[in-house]
């Protein structure tokens, strides 16, 4: 551990929820954090650490529980076990300890995370390369692209680490998330409308957005059968008692601005291409 270390935000996991690997999965998110709770402990630091709303399964309830955990991957079972293990911990424990069941986050500074970046991110380069964008046909009892989500912006995950660094009489586990589910239809014609925007065109209903096939519906993979959540809605009580009360982001908005930085971003990453292009073809004709 580094000298004078004060306080530990511990955000870093392998997140994909796909990896077959599971020794792989439960070495880096299992393993290693237990490894950092028990050095953080034998000094007495403070730990902030990040869980997931994946453990919760298919149909929740999302309440802050061991008896509400339904893992369906390896990335969930390994926070799950992470979980119960510094809850077990904390019994002996001085130093404050919590545990911040993510929901949907999203918001800049993502790149990095490939397949795992948030839908936002992955519709806005999808609308990008090919003005259209495709979410999952029906599924269960929700129809074309109704399937909801509990999307919170990243700079209120930022919020809520923060609150719990103020407040340092405070342990436990906690959802972070809006309390408020959208859809990704909601989502999806957001992130369209922002891209034209910013290419001069006029808004476009969902129905139109459609019709005019710049949405469009595909089967699910199979592989995602049983294991994926259609509906997740974070409940906040636990956490607005504790005295975090800060109004999240209207998904609408947090979608809109985030979309529209990324695709301004594309656009001029590929206007500077294009111009180095033009200027490299000069020079050789000169």
């Amino acid at each position: 551990l580094a000298k004078n270390l004060s306080y530990v935000f511990h955000l870093g996991a392998c997140s994909d929820t796909m990896v077959a690997d599971g020794r792989f999965v439960m070495s880096v998110n299992f393993e290693y954090s237990k490894r950092l709770l028990m050095a953080l402990e034998s000094v007495g630091c403070p730990l902030v650490y990040a869980s997931s709303a994946s453990v919760y399964g298919l149909d929740g309830p999302f309440i802050e529980s061991a008896e509400d955990c339904r893992p369906l991957n390896a990335y969930a079972y390994s926070k799950t076990l992470f979980d119960h293990f510094a809850w077990r911990v904390k019994k002996n424990r001085s130093s404050q300890l919590v545990g911040l069941r993510y929901f949907n986050v999203y918001g800049p500074r993502e790149s990095h995370k490939g397949r795992m970046a948030s839908v936002v991110w992955h519709l806005t380069h999808q609308y990008f390369e090919k003005k259209t964008i495709g979410l999952f046909e029906g599924t269960g009892r929700f129809s074309n692209g109704e399937q909801r989500r509990d999307f919170v912006h990243v700079n209120d995950a930022i919020r809520a680490n923060l609150f719990f660094y103020d407040n340092r009489n405070v342990d436990g586990i906690y959802n972070v998330g809006t309390g408020t589910s959208q859809s990704f239809n909601d989502v999806a014609i957001a992130v369209i409308n922002a891209c034209r925007a910013l290419d001069g065109e006029s808004s476009l209903s969902l129905k139109e957005a459609v019709k005019e096939k710049f949405l469009t519906y595909f089967p699910m993979a199979t592989e995602l059968n049983g294991k994926y959540q259609s509906f997740t809605e974070a409940e906040m009580t636990k956490i607005r008692s504790a005295g975090f009360n800060s109004e999240p982001i209207p998904v609408a908005e947090g979608v809109r601005d985030y979309a529209s930085l990324i695709y301004q971003d594309l656009k001029t990453a590929t206007a500077e291409m294009l111009n180095q292009k033009t200027e490299r073809s000069v020079d050789d004709l000169t």
